[in-house]
């Protein structure tokens, strides 16, 4: 059986997707091997009716509703290589399976990469987090650190800025703060180290100490750090797809990338925000772009 679309990647934006495409009658299959690029994160926040839920309960409970389509299938496999063909694409699997779909749906997302602070991933997910929407309400108005390597620190430290205004904003020797920013947190009061950090130190992930090489430390509770991402998947790159400057696939409203049958969503797409709501909903719209495509191909070839 040929499918109508292969979905790339099992997280909300590759879930919701096969949820649409399977209510709309599609023949579907979701290629999820289980590595997710939150699977530190403990609880997932922003989703209305889903808010403080663990991310292993809500793949159980997509899972269960997906469940109810049986046009849908999740498989457990990672797709290794993907090809475009006459009907569509041909998908090979990591059991050297081949997988033939009239369209593709890219959801594998980003990997990233934290950096290099000794000890940070024990903090990661527990007291150190990237995005302030999803877990600056668990850190309000305590003593938080702002580390980035990148252009962002400024405008990532005046959102941090919102929830907590005792901040210690880091640059990990790699300073890319102007000497007028450097006024403006100054007057803020707001204190600024440009060392590298030499450790991080607590218990049971719970940041407590910041240590830096020029032999200062500052107590903190916890903060926000910038990883640097890339996508979890070369796929939509093999194949041609345009990309965006910020390094995710360019897509018209409805998940469309700049090659035929091929669809992106979620992280892999818009990058950020990277919300769990924001991807679920970025999945919809593949998944209603995709089903439009095939009705529309449908429609004239019957």
């Amino acid at each position: 059986m040929k499918l109508d679309c292969a979905v790339i990647g099992g997280g909300p934006a590759g879930l919701n997707a096969a949820l649409v495409l399977g209510r709309a009658k599609r023949h579907v299959i979701v290629f999820d091997h289980n590595k997710p690029r939150n699977a530190v994160t403990r609880q997932s926040h922003g989703f209305l009716t889903r808010d403080g839920m663990e991310p292993r309960e809500f793949r159980r409970l997509a899972h269960e509703d997906i469940a109810r389509y049986p046009s849908v299938t999740i498989k457990p496999d990672k797709v290794t290589e993907v090809k475009a063909d006459r009907a569509g694409f041909a998908l090979t699997t990591s059991n050297g399976v081949m997988y033939h779909a009239r369209t593709i749906i890219l959801a594998a997302g980003l990997r990233e990469s934290l950096p290099e602070i000794p000890s940070v991933r024990e903090f990661y997910g527990v007291s150190l987090f990237s995005c302030p929407y999803c877990d600056g309400w668990e850190l309000r108005d305590k003593p938080l650190v702002v580390i980035s390597e990148g252009s962002n620190l400024f405008a990532l430290t005046k959102i941090v800025y919102n929830w907590s205004k005792n901040l210690l904003v880091c640059t990990n020797g790699r300073n890319s703060l102007n000497a007028e920013q450097l006024g403006q947190l100054k007057q803020k009061g707001i204190q600024v180290n440009l060392h590298r950090i030499k450790e991080l130190t607590g218990e049971h992930g719970r940041l407590r100490r910041i240590r830096f090489e020029n032999n200062t430390e500052f107590e903190r509770d916890g903060g926000f750090v910038t990883p640097s991402w890339d996508q979890a998947a070369s796929f939509g790159e093999a194949l041609g797809c345009a990309m965006t400057p910020g390094g995710g696939f360019a897509t018209d409203d409805y998940g469309r990338t700049s090659v035929p049958g091929v669809y992106a969503a979620g992280d892999t797409s818009i990058i950020v925000p990277a919300q769990l709501i924001v991807a679920a909903g970025e999945g919809s719209k593949a998944a209603i772009g995709a089903n439009t495509d095939l009705s529309h191909w449908d429609f004239w070839r019957e």
